[in-house]
This record gives C-alpha cells, structure tokens and sequence, in this order.
C-alpha cells in the first residue's frame, strides 16, 4: 500500500467525498468521526497527512491539533484544515496553527486532490506495476497552443501512430482537460500571449494530477530567450518550429522510456539483425544507441554470436551513420560477435569516402550476409 491519508471529519458527506477524491490513487484512505478517534487512529497508523476538519462534537479541530503537535511522533504530520467560515480572522487563526493548508467548505474532489497533492507526492494507482510501454501503444498528447495550424500540423505528422492529439488554446480549458483526462504528455506554447504558458506551467506542475507528466515547450527556432527560461524554469524540452516530427517522435520516447527496440532489432535465423529505416538521421540513431547494449547483452545470453546491419533503405550515409556503425562494430569486438553490414549502393559508396569505414564489407543482401557468416 502507498501513502496513508486521514480525514477526520464528523461529516460522513465529507468523507466520502474524500475517499471517492482518492480512488485513482496509490493511498489508503484512515477515517475518523472525531479528535479522539482522529489522534488514536494517528497514533496507530502514522498518516503522512491528515485532513481536519474545525467544528466537530467530543473534541475539534483546535484541540486535536494542539495534541497532535505537542507529540514527538505525531507533530511532524502535516495538516490540512476544513473550515465552513471564509472570513478573514477566522482564516488567520487557522494559519497561526501551523498547518500546511486549509480548505473552505464544501469543496469539489478536485481541490482537496490538489491540496494534497502539493504537500504529499500522489502517485496514481498501479503505476509502479505499470508495464513498460512502446511506441505503438496507445498515448494522448496534448497540444496547448491558441494557433489552430499548429496542432493540425503536430495531427498530421503523427498520424501514422496510435497516439491522440488533443489541442487547447486557453489555460482554463487545458486544467479542465488535465483534471478529466491525463495526457501522457503535454506540449505547451511558450508564445502565448501575456506570459500564459509559463504561468500554465507552474499551475500544471502544482496540480497532483499532472505534476508528473512531460512537459514539452513549443516556439520558435530562433526564440533563444524563451527557450532558455523553458529550461531553467523545469520544461522536459524544447520543440522548435519548424516542427521535426522525427524530433518529437524521438523526444516523446525518451521522455516516457518508450520501448522504440521492436522497430529496429530482431533475432532472426539465429543473429541479431539490425534494421535501419529511409527516414535514418541523428535522431534515429540518438535512439537506435539507446537499446544496442541492452539488445547485444540479450542476444548474447540467448546464444547469439553473429550480428546484421541492413543499411540498405538509408538513403543518405551521413556522419550519424558512420558513428552508429562504428558503435556498433565496437560492441561486436567487445562481445566477439561475427558481423557483416547490408548496403545499398549509394550507401556503400558514400561510406568509402570516409576514413573510418575502409575495412566495412558490404553485402547485397541477408542471404549474402548470411552466408558470408556460416
């Protein structure tokens, strides 16, 4: 079980609402009807916050909180109070108490999540048993940016994948969005107007619900400025426009340890056989690197001595070509792998114009490959 949440509250309605708050995530939720039931059930359990409410019969708020905060084992819990009185001296008198926040009742599901959430690290349920997802998985992506082409655009380009874009144009529309449905990433405009992006930022990551997701900033190439608070400020990244759909592609992957190996690796007639695409550039191979030494181990131990690079749909053989290779005849060495790499022509002879790759030898197919390895 996660985190310990108790509410004490002689409100049943009240507790209710807090329980129901916190069904979709990883916390047990204690109950208690009063100060007395409240401190003896801390006491057992040692919550990591509690809810308390003011105005209750047998003993209330004021005084629970007194004794919770003159015992060495209870006073470090933080605490939330509910009050039924907005007025200002009433608020203050809440304040001096030492508690970390207060609520005003009654109050949605979604604000006690998020009061909660700011003091105590909400994690949604099942996330740790969560198993590894891949690039083809289902994702929902979440465009923020008050220029329509521009999430068609992002629509369009990743229409080849199971991922759902949804755009918004206002902060106010985006947190409804978030508080309905999570996104597993958010992309969000730094170009919005009045500073609304890094002010939509800051409440993002104040949200219990979306503290934790991905946040990509979206500008220009050329807005240096922006970019640099995006990074300073906590962005994931950066997205330039104009918009690289490989770059996103490759920056959601990382993002959130997208499993990317099934589209290049593959063990076939017992070697390991490296696939590379047309659309081969830096970021492919910045993402193809990632799983080499994973892939090589694995084949490794499943008894595997020979290794295949088919480069023959690359079209270019540019220097994020060369290094991949490289890379990968390094691991071969290291592993005493037996390897051969498929060319095209036009790739076999852009490789001899390098240094580095005079010794390669090229195949014209995998049944070359194949049998130049037996």
């Amino acid at each position: 079980m996660g985190l310990k949440i108790l509410t004490v509250d002689d409100s049943r309605t009240i507790r209710l609402i807090v329980n129901k708050a916190f069904k979709s995530f990883d916390c047990e939720v204690l109950e208690a009807q009063n100060g007395v039931e409240g401190l003896a059930v801390a006491s057992k359990e040692k919550p990591d916050i509690i809810i308390l409410d003011i105005t209750m019969p047998i003993m209330d708020g004021y005084e629970t909180l007194t004794k919770l905060k003159s015992d060495p084992e209870l006073k470090g819990i933080p605490v939330i109070m509910l009050t039924a009185e907005a007025g200002k001296d009433n608020v203050l008198r809440i304040a001096k108490l030492g508690v970390r926040d207060y609520l005003i009742k009654p109050f949605k599901e979604e604000l006690v999540v998020d009061r909660v959430g700011r003091v105590i690290d909400l994690k949604p349920k099942g996330q740790g048993q969560a198993k590894v997802k891949r690039f083809d998985d289902p994702l929902n992506i979440l465009i923020v940016d008050d220029k329509p082409a521009i999430v068609e655009q992002i629509r369009n380009g990743l229409k080849d994948t199971k991922w759902v874009i949804t755009g918004k144009a206002h902060s106010g529309e985006t947190i409804d969005h978030c508080n309905k449905v999570v996104p597993d990433i958010i992309v969000l405009s730094l170009s919005l107007p009045e500073n609304a992006g890094f002010n939509l930022f800051t409440m993002l990551r104040g949200n219990a619900k979306t503290k934790s997701v991905p946040i990509f900033g979206l500008c220009v190439k050329t807005a240096a400025e922006e970019q640099a608070k995006a990074q300073q400020v906590g962005f994931n990244t950066v997205v330039t426009k104009p918009i690289d759909i490989e770059d996103v592609k490759s920056k959601v992957s990382r993002a959130l340890n997208l499993d990317t190996s099934y589209k290049y690796f593959q063990q076939r007639d017992g070697v390991l056989l490296l696939n590379l695409p047309a659309n081969f550039g830096p970021s492919v191979a910045n993402e193809v690197t990632l799983h080499l030494r994973p892939q090589f181990s694995d084949a490794v131990d499943s008894g595997l001595d020979k290794v295949i690079m088919d480069f023959s749909a690359v079209k270019t053989a540019d220097i994020s070509l060369i290094k991949l290779g490289l890379e990968v005849m390094g691991l071969c060495s290291e592993l005493s792998l037996k390897n051969r790499i498929i060319g095209s022509e036009a790739v076999t002879r852009e490789c001899k114009n390098y240094e580095e790759t005079k010794d390669w030898r090229f195949m014209n197919s995998f049944q070359d490959a194949m049998a130049a390895l037996n």
